[in-house]
């Protein structure tokens, strides 16, 4: 007996989609929602996410923590504080229900308080600073690689000279010069602007070779070609078509550059160019402590944690954003 070949409906004919059992079509995904999907695989970089979150979370409410369970940053309490040896009273730096991660020597003052308001000036100058030179580095990158010629050796030429430079040493000399007020800016603003822009400024390089070379990659593909042909122009090309491809790396770049920007930070507080005292800063809190080590070793724990800690979550996600974005890097 043979089959009709008239079939009624949706049982004979061909669907313009795939079905999958149970009658549920099968939906494209978008190449976001593939790169969510291997990053959710990756336990390590989600619990370095986490960690990045409520470290912002905790930036933005410090006040507010502090209130609930600490004490101000900057209140003295000497009756937590051995009059005769100045170091905490108690076991492991005065650490109580009162005082989280205890108290520093002398003048005893919460140290869980100033963690959490050191942690607004870490991440507030590494977040600024980043978006400074991935902006810059970005917009170096890209013209330089899809002008290439003169304008690729020019912008080349001045990136070698950035990497070059002694950075650390201009921080320091311009940092210890920085007047009281200017450009409309005083006291810490003042000193962290001039942070930022230091950070900002002399490392958009980084940034801007690996752009350029990704750039360079870019502009000989067939949809750049296209793109061409039907009479783009060059800032249609670099907006709309080269600088949509970039996210991957600048996103993960810039993961991977906020810790090195805390880092240098701390530096300055510890080598005491950074935010003045008694603002409380990371870098701070650990040059104080080198000089309580031997009888007060427990003082560097907290603000030495926080860094690494800080540090350690941004470059597990870092990894794992790249690893997620850029499957063969694997």
């Amino acid at each position: 007996m043979t089959v009709p070949l008239e079939v009624v409906g949706s049982q004979g004919e061909a669907q313009p989609e795939a079905v999958l059992e149970g009658g549920h079509a099968i939906e494209g995904r978008s190449l976001g929602q593939i790169a969510w999907m291997r990053l959710k695989r990756d336990k390590i970089a989600l619990s370095g996410g986490v960690v990045v979150l409520l470290l912002i979370v905790m930036a933005i409410f410090a006040p507010l923590i502090v209130k609930w369970l600490g004490h101000p940053p900057n209140e003295f309490h000497y009756d937590q504080v051995n009059p005769d040896t100045q170091v905490p009273i108690g076991s492991h730096g005065g650490i109580s229900r009162h005082f989280l991660f205890g108290v520093e020597p002398v003048n005893g003052r919460d140290l869980f308080s100033r963690i959490m308001y050191g942690s607004q000036i870490s991440l507030l100058i590494a977040f600024l600073a980043t978006l400074l030179s991935v902006g810059i580095g970005t917009m170096m990158g890209v013209v330089a690689g899809y002008f290439g010629g003169w304008i690729d050796t020019l912008i080349s030429r001045v990136m070698d000279v950035f990497l070059a430079f002694p950075i650390l040493l201009f921080a320091l000399a311009l940092a210890g010069v920085i007047p009281d007020k200017a450009f409309g800016l005083k006291g810490d603003s003042l000193r962290i602007a001039v942070i930022i822009f230091i950070i900002g400024f002399f490392n958009w390089p980084y940034i801007g070779r690996i752009i350029r070379g990704q750039t360079l990659s870019l502009r000989e593909r067939e949809f750049v070609d296209a793109a061409r042909s039907l009479g783009a122009r060059s800032p249609y090309i670099l907006s709309r078509e080269l600088l949509p491809n970039l996210v991957a790396p600048i996103l993960v770049y810039s993961t991977l550059l906020i810790p090195t920007n805390i880092l240098f930070e701390a530096a300055l507080s510890y080598l005491g160019v950074g935010v003045r005292p008694p603002r409380a800063t990371w870098g701070g809190m650990i040059s104080d402590a080198t000089n309580w080590y031997q009888t007060d070793p427990e003082f560097l724990v907290p603000s030495g944690l926080a860094i690494f800690i800080t540090v350690l979550a941004f470059n597990l996600l870092g990894d794992g954003l790249r690893d997620a974005l850029d499957p063969r890097s694997r």
